[in-house]
């Protein structure tokens, strides 16, 4: 065994670095050195510094009294950037951390309580390094699970369980363990001779998707053969039959999902929003939380990762990637037993997250609330795009863009050295929509505009035919100002009633969140708005009331005949509920318009003529205090000429409301802006 124990670097140490990732010529890596004074004294020394197990308590005391969350040491086997934010996470509750990485500056070392160098593959290294834990947990599941096996039987409590941790080792072990319990997968099948493997051909088809059974992630250890010629070499590529292969029916995936779910000791679950992930070169990249999918596709998604899970021991966070079929069939793809890319986001977009969740899991708390707190939210993966210097450069260069992108949250890896593809960071980005957040991105990565013809709309303006657009053309110019994606269309009741159906019955799985128009309120929970079109016959009165006049159960809001641009105010203040931008948006609307009423500083006084014409007198009112009437020239008559005024006032105002003339009756638009206030 080969291990020695690095301290946490000091706060005097980590004070003097700069506190900017950009500061040097690339992002600062972990910068401390451990002491190498004398050679460090063996675990067997040291165990008692990081023991989870309180010293005796002194005589007259039954127990010791736990400070923070819980006295115990959590260890961790592997120390790269998913325990360095498990660290993070521990910190900020007070949770001291020990791991077990054989690199001396892994991306843990500068947040660990105590950091052991050594192989989490070595079982006496692991063995020594487990007596100073009070519970033990992985970071990558490519570890001794032999060892961790025997120390569960020894009393070790290790969380997931060493019998998970050999399951997802071997991918087609644990494709056979799912398939068990019924999980949906791509059908499969075990080849160790070139005549299996050409039968599997002849039985899955072409293209075949070839896999090795362990040591496969990130698209290591998979291989296409597109037909039976290139069998012989895509095995060689993969090691050869001896490596361990096994193939699968090729998959015509739409998407690819993933669900995090947290497992607590007593076999309770709670699964995080559906999100999807998009990979380049078979590596992660990109990852959209939540999953722009049907309803009813994220709750096939989060059944099937519930019910993986639920076959599986132990406590923690699993992440359960899944493909999303054209017949929209789920398919479990595989499972990792721990915290992971597709769950980086919950840092920042969640309430808890996957780290935080996977440590009360692991310790026996309460599992916390895996919910969105931010409407929308993506993640993108820092990749390196080149070795050495100009690796770190270009992504020095893609943070100092993100630190001026508005949600954008940079996470910073410091692995020392960068290759082409490796993980070296992320960023998340938070927003009030996908179409916000997506658009964020473009600009961080210096793309052209979002294209808003490929964004799913999130309000629809829908007509009954091509004569009602020079009403409705009005809600569609609202809803370009405000830069709310839409669309626009005709479905007419008597014409295409079965269009209708269907759209307004697939208005809420396409991401539609308000509708302007009233003949589908009936079909759909999103909520609509109706506009009542002015007709030859009775001036719109017929479309208003066939509005207003839906029966119990079906509500529809509605504005004045012909006044679609009302309806497309209204659509954005429903919007703006849940979206504090476009809230922000609406309000600053609110207050130009409110400017335009009152012109100039101060208390304001227009000029009013009365509705007779038989006097003209000038009104000051107090935006402060509307109760205050005073009336110039007037005063000594008080009340009574108030009142006349606010007669007169509401009578104007009835002749607006039924169309009339409003500048016969001599009343200043600053009259009716001074009746509003009144009332």
């Amino acid at each position: 065994m080969h291990s020695r124990l690095l301290s946490a670097p000091s706060h005097a140490s980590a004070a003097s670095s700069s506190p900017l990732p950009f500061a040097a010529a690339h992002p600062c890596r972990a910068s401390w050195t451990p002491r190498p004074t004398s050679p460090p004294p063996p675990l067997s020394l040291l165990r008692a510094t990081a023991s989870m197990h309180p010293s005796p308590p002194p005589e007259g005391h039954s127990d010791q009294p736990v400070h923070g969350v819980t006295n115990t040491v959590v260890g961790v086997l592997g120390g790269g950037q998913l325990g360095k934010m498990l660290c993070q996470a521990a910190s900020q509750m007070g949770v001291r951390m020990a791991i077990l990485d054989p690199l001396e500056d892994c991306p843990a070392s500068s947040v660990c309580h105590e950091h052991v160098v050594g192989s989490f593959n070595d079982g006496a290294t692991v063995s020594e390094f487990a007596k100073r834990c009070g519970v033990l947990t992985v970071e990558i599941e490519h570890v001794d699970a032999v060892t961790l096996e025997k120390l569960e039987k020894q009393g070790i409590d290790c969380e997931p369980k060493a019998s998970t941790i050999m399951i997802i080792q071997d991918k087609y072990r644990q494709k056979t363990h799912f398939s068990k319990f019924g999980i949906p997968l791509p059908d499969f099948v075990e080849v160790d001779t070139l005549s299996s493997i050409e039968k599997a051909g002849e039985m899955f088809g072409y293209p075949l998707m070839v896999k090795s059974k362990r040591l496969a992630y990130d698209g290591r250890g998979n291989a296409v053969a597109h037909d039976k010629k290139e069998l012989s070499s895509v095995v060689a590529s993969l090691g050869g039959f001896e490596h361990g292969l096994y193939v699968e029916r090729w998959t015509s995936f739409v998407k690819e999902l993933s669900v995090i779910v947290a497992r607590s000791r007593d076999g309770s679950t709670v699964c995080y929003p559906v999100v999807e992930t998009i990979h380049k070169d078979n590596i992660c990249h990109v990852v959209e939380a939540p999953a722009e999918v049907p309803d009813k596709i994220k709750k096939l998604a989060t059944n099937v990762a519930e019910k993986a899970i639920k076959s599986l021991e132990g406590a923690g966070v699993f992440a359960v990637e899944l493909f999303l079929t054209q017949d929209n069939q789920v398919l479990l793809n595989e499972v990792a037993p721990r915290p992971h890319n597709s769950g980086h986001h919950t840092i920042e977009s969640c309430y808890t997250s996957q780290y935080e969740q996977h440590l009360r899991a692991i310790l026996g708390l309460p599992l916390g609330d895996p919910s969105m707190k931010a409407p929308a939210s993506i993640m993108y993966n820092i990749l390196g795009e080149d070795e050495g210097e100009a690796g770190f450069t270009q992504a020095h260069q893609l943070i100092e863009r993100a630190l001026d992108i508005s949600g954008a949250s940079v996470h910073w890896y410091a692995k020392p050295e960068i290759r082409k593809q490796r993980k070296m960071g992320h960023i998340t980005i938070v927003g009030p929509s996908k179409y916000s957040v997506k658009a964020r991105l473009d600009k961080l990565l210096q793309r052209d505009a979002y294209d808003t013809k490929k964004v799913k709309p999130r309000a629809a303006i829908i007509m009954g035919s091509d004569s009602d657009l020079p009403v409705m053309k009005d809600a569609a110019v609202v809803l370009k100002k405000f830069n709310i994606p839409f669309e626009l269309t005709i479905v007419s009741a008597h014409r295409t009633p079965e269009r209708m159906y269907h759209y307004a019955l697939s208005a809420k799985e396409r991401g539609l969140e308000v509708i302007i128009a009233g003949m589908v309120a009936s079909l759909t929970s999103v909520p609509v708005i109706g506009v009542p079109i002015m007709t030859s016959s009775l001036h719109g009165t017929d479309s208003l009331l066939s509005i207003v006049q839906m029966p119990k159960g079906i509500p529809v809001a509605t504005v004045a005949i012909g006044n679609a641009e009302n309806a497309g105010l209204l659509a954005v203040r429903m919007l703006a509920s849940r979206d504090p931008e476009l809230g922000d948006k609406a309000t600053e609307y609110q207050h130009d318009l409110r400017d335009m009423w009152r012109p100039g500083e101060g208390v304001p006084t227009y000029e009013v003529k009365d509705v007779d014409e038989t006097r003209r007198m000038s009104i000051s009112t107090s935006i402060f205090n509307k109760e205050k009437v005073f009336l110039a020239g007037h005063e000594e008559e008080g009340p009574a000429q108030a009142q006349n005024l606010r007669d007169s006032l509401a009578e104007a105002k009835s002749d607006i409301v039924l169309h009339k003339n409003f500048a016969d009756r001599g009343l200043a638009t600053e009259a009716q802006a001074q009746m509003e206030q009144f009332e």
